[in-house]
């Protein structure tokens, strides 16, 4: 009996023990917040859009403090949104990179919104959706941009990331409206689209503009003859076409492959952007 009454008090300690333990752990818990996630209902795409957005740390609205924004294509939550937030908080830590608001613009059709219209058989049976590239660049004009610059505090810093697909909506707005960016990360752009004609048209796109006030960054890594060649003759004829305001810089890097070219590249780009200065 006595040593079923210390059993007992044994059971009874270790319950309010572990009662107590969950009490403490429960009363820890915050919630971890980066940004926020956004739903704008576009007139233009006639439909609803999502846009994940990283507000860094400290971050306030004020009359004198502004932010650069960089826009993610393929900005999902599961897919480059997160590790593009972790890069610009790394080199606003360690580098020399401003506080900077990131806008990850969630996809619905990638292969819709990225591509402009083709004349190609094959690609229009193989992709039925594609060819909306236009009204999604008019939806990042006239919808997102102004969305942004309304409800946060915003310089006039816009950078693009966009890689494949995505790399080829970056080169279109480049080539047909670049002054919607300041600066362009385009990581392995998909030019053989359309039989590459967005190469071919490539020197009367870039004559059409007076100046073309802009940072282009292009880079690729082993991923095929074609893509290769590609992103090297991008990067050839924008420092050849005779834009003197446009600063054009070119990254091959053979150790990455189509799936992981976009985080080292990223990387490497923004060492190029914000070069370590020593505090």
């Amino acid at each position: 009996m006595k040593y079923l009454y210390y059993s007992i008090l044994i059971i009874i300690f270790c319950i309010s023990a572990v009662k107590a333990q969950t009490s403490v752990n429960q009363s820890s818990k915050s919630e971890l917040t980066i940004g926020e996630i956004v739903t704008i209902d576009s007139k233009i795409l006639s439909e609803s859009r999502m846009l994940n957005i990283y507000l860094p740390e400290g971050y306030k609205v004020s009359d004198t403090l502004k932010y650069p924004v960089i826009y993610v294509l393929d900005g999902s939550l599961d897919e480059d949104f997160i590790h593009i937030v972790g890069l610009v908080q790394f080199f606003n830590l360690q580098m020399n990179m401003p506080k900077t608001i990131v806008v990850g613009i969630a996809n619905i059709d990638r292969k819709r919104d990225f591509t402009f219209p083709t004349t190609d058989r094959k690609l229009k049976k193989d992709f039925p959706t594609t060819g909306g590239s236009r009204k999604f660049i008019d939806f990042l004009e006239h919808e997102v941009q102004p969305f942004i610059n309304a409800n946060y505090a915003t310089n006039a810093k816009k950078m693009l990331i966009g890689q494949s697909l995505g790399g080829l909506l970056a080169t279109e707005i480049l080539f047909k409206i670049p002054t919607l960016f300041t600066d362009y990360i385009i990581v392995s752009p998909s030019l053989w689209w359309d039989n590459e004609s967005l190469l071919k048209d490539a020197k009367m796109f870039l004559g059409a503009h007076k100046k073309m006030l802009v940072n282009v960054y292009v880079s690729v890594g082993t991923e095929g003859d074609v893509m290769e060649r590609e992103a090297k003759s991008l990067a050839e004829l924008l420092k050849n076409s005779g834009q003197q305001n446009m600063k054009v810089e070119f990254q091959f890097l053979p150790k990455e492959n189509h799936a992981t070219i976009l985080h080292q590249s990223i990387n490497d780009t923004f060492k190029l952007m914000f070069p370590y200065i020593e505090k």
